[in-house]
């Protein structure tokens, strides 16, 4: 074996650790943060009354893909009607991925 192959291999091999390094450690969002993008996404359609949100994160899969999440709710007046809403929030982006009204 060459020692270029072995440069070259070896530099390859480095960049993809690192990048996977970096995907595979992603950081969480804090609790926090993530009931703000809620509130603030809803903010926009009314008037948030309260809001709630489970501090531990946990597991949580849809569609066959796997999230680490966190669980709330929120309550708003829309257009004067009362409504609460229980949410669930990605951990590492703040997407929410779903938003039910509780009837």
């Amino acid at each position: 074996m060459s020692f270029k192959r072995f440069l070259l291999g070896a530099g390859i091999g480095f960049i993809v650790g690192a990048v996977l390094k970096d995907q595979l450690t992603k950081e969480l969002i804090s609790p926090e943060k993530a009931l703000r993008v809620v509130k603030r996404k809803l903010g926009k359609q009314g008037v948030v009354e309260g809001s709630w949100i489970h501090m531990i994160p946990e597991d949580y899969e849809k569609s066959l893909l796997e999230y680490t999440v966190y669980r709330g709710g929120v309550s708003c007046t829309i257009e004067g009607e009362f409504f609460q809403f229980d949410f669930i929030v990605d951990g590492h982006t703040g997407a929410i991925l779903e938003l039910t009204s509780q009837d």
